[in-house]
């Protein structure tokens, strides 16, 4: 079995996660761990990980065959720990959680995926706009069941990007602290991996550079996992990875997604693109997002998060 390299240092849980989720958590030489903000490109880097882990462009849902385990509204630990004991392939895991929240093994493999916060916070307002109210519902009990949390407002959140920006980037505003009921924003959720980035198995991917080479970064991700995809392979797998299939194939690998969103694994696999939020926000949202980026990031991260490897260079050699 994998040893401990790092504990966590931090304790984190809302309503969606529990870093807590980990402590049963029993890991396997060669497990994946594929960690990421919220709508950086999540669901595509499981993909991409599922059709290198079997070799095969066949669709899988994504849920049953890397489950999240840190999320306290899909699936009771027991069964999670339970669906992770019974696979017999090379597992893959997803977390939403700060790597100082995560315990880091030997023998595990990380991917952290980035993207420019505007776009994902774009991605964000779209995720929580499709949500529909029964899942709605779930996650307010949880917050209203869970002493150490802030219950969640019963409002509907606002449809105009401009005013949900203002919750997402006062979070994202705020001094990180530690313990249950304290969110991690965006700026403070990225520099808990850029610390530890040159940890020989952490990988950083840009979601910018899957756009813009999805073979090259499924080969660079083949490689770091130590699987040997041939050339004609992984012409066939980038295919099935392309956003186009994966929204022509959304049912089959996301059909959890029919209870939890209106228009289902439709309205999840949204569009796909960057650069929305120039229509969406003002010149006044845009000048709170990069002062807070200068005043919480180095510029190295800065550089990084915006534009990625291809363009920032590789955050491995970065300097600061």
């Amino acid at each position: 079995m994998p040893a401990l390299q790092r504990a966590p240092t931090r304790q984190y849980r809302t309503a969606t996660a529990d870093s807590a989720r980990w402590e049963a958590f029993e890991p396997r030489d060669g497990d994946i761990v594929i960690a990421t903000f919220a709508k950086c490109g999540t669901t595509w880097t499981q993909r991409i990980v599922d059709l290198l882990v079997h070799q095969d462009a066949s669709p899988r849902p994504v849920g049953d065959m890397s489950p999240w385990l840190d999320a306290r509204f899909f699936a009771p630990l027991e069964d999670d720990l339970a669906t992770l004991a019974a696979q017999k392939h090379r597992r893959y895991i997803k977390s939403h959680l700060p790597f100082d929240a995560l315990p880091v093994f030997d023998g595990v493999k990380y991917i952290h995926v980035a993207r420019d916060g505007r776009d994902a916070f774009m991605s964000w307002h779209n995720h929580v706009m499709g949500f529909k109210p029964e899942w709605i519902a779930r996650l307010i009990a949880i917050s209203e069941e869970d002493p150490a949390l802030t219950p969640m407002p019963r409002m509907k959140p606002p449809e105009d990007p401009h005013l949900f920006f203002q919750g997402w980037i006062a979070t994202a505003e705020k001094d990180a602290a530690n313990g249950p009921g304290n969110d991690v924003g965006f700026f403070d959720f990225e520099t808990t991996y850029w610390r530890e980035r040159h940890r020989e198995n952490l990988l950083f991917v840009h979601y910018n550079d899957l756009k813009a080479d999805l073979k090259g970064e499924m080969r660079r991700i083949s490689e770091f996992l130590e699987i040997d995809t041939p050339d004609d392979v992984l012409d066939e797998l980038a295919a099935a990875a392309g956003f186009d299939a994966m929204k022509k194939h959304g049912a089959a690998l996301m059909p959890v997604l029919a209870d939890a969103f209106d228009r289902g694994s439709e309205r999840f696999l949204n569009k796909g693109v960057n650069g929305r939020w120039r229509d969406a926000l003002t010149a006044e949202d845009l000048e709170r997002y990069r002062a807070a980026a200068e005043r919480k990031l180095s510029p190295s991260l800065a550089a990084w998060i915006e534009r990625g490897r291809l363009l920032a260079g590789d955050p491995r050699t970065m300097a600061d």
